[in-house]
């Protein structure tokens, strides 16, 4: 008897783990892989953060990070598939991280029907009438797991999943987020400088990581016993004062609009 055919597997990658290029230049250059990282071709235009800051360019996703996640994606292609003439497909989602997670889900659906088109196509998979009612299964790591969960409960019946597994995903917001923010100090590793603070603090997908599950700020006692002040870090005024005035004079340095004042540039912010 035949062994079952599993259902082709997605892996949804974290934050900052899928390489960049800029397609405007004619090699399409690498702008962000894992050995280098030009922060000025990544920063997002504040009028418009589907664009990029520096113009002419065109920065799109290239590929997953090979390390951690060649030996991870072989390994799940050598032990899902039931023979060496009856494999299993394990796609590798990579995305452009920068964007807010909304985007990304919609991203995410159009993968998963061309995942469930390609695979369609294999004979052992056809045979076994896989076309007739196609499904996925989603792996996501850390931020990869909010895409995942942001898919499903957007296309809710219409999501063509039958299993999902997550690992190291921040369901309730990870204090790295914070500490990215404010510091541009990340306790995975590497240096605290200027440029990844900035980056971090206008990356619209790193908001979507804010904690929010109890005890994630702490607020000096006075403001905490004022019933008008929200412990909660999706509140500006919760947060150095720092960060809102970097965006600030990013909005300045770069918008459109140069004749914005101060007030509306914070409040834009």
């Amino acid at each position: 008897m035949a062994t079952a055919l599993t259902n082709p597997v997605i892996v949804v990658p974290g934050i900052t783990a899928s390489v960049l290029r800029d397609e405007y230049d004619l090699d399409a250059k690498r702008v962000w892989n894992i050995f280098r990282k030009h922060y000025d071709r990544v920063y997002l235009h504040p009028d418009d953060t589907h664009y990029e800051r520096q113009e002419p360019a065109r920065v799109r996703a290239d590929q997953v990070f090979d390390i951690p996640y060649n030996e991870f994606i072989n390994t799940l292609r050598h032990d899902l598939s039931p023979s060496e003439d009856r494999v299993t497909p394990v796609f590798p989602f990579a995305y452009d991280w920068r964007q807010p997670l909304d985007d990304l889900e919609i991203e995410l659906g159009a993968f998963v029907d061309e995942v469930m088109e390609r695979t369609a196509l294999m004979p052992h998979y056809y045979k076994a009438g896989y076309p007739r009612k196609p499904k996925v299964n989603l792996v996501g790591h850390s931020m990869g797991g909010l895409i995942i969960a942001g898919y499903i409960e957007r296309y809710g019946k219409d999501a063509a999943v039958d299993k999902v597994v997550t690992l190291g995903t921040p369901f309730r917001g990870s204090l790295e987020s914070i500490l990215k923010i404010t510091t541009g100090l990340s306790t995975i590793g590497g240096k605290s400088e200027s440029c990844q603070r900035e980056l971090a603090r206008l990356t619209p997908s790193l908001y979507h990581l804010l904690p929010s599950f109890r005890g994630a700020v702490c607020l000096e006692k006075k403001k905490q016993n004022d019933p008008n002040v929200r412990l909660s870090a999706y509140e500006p005024e919760n947060w150095q004062p720092g960060v809102t005035k970097t965006i600030a004079e990013y909005i300045r340095l770069h918008g459109r609009d140069a004749s914005l004042s101060k007030t509306q540039r914070e409040k834009n912010a």
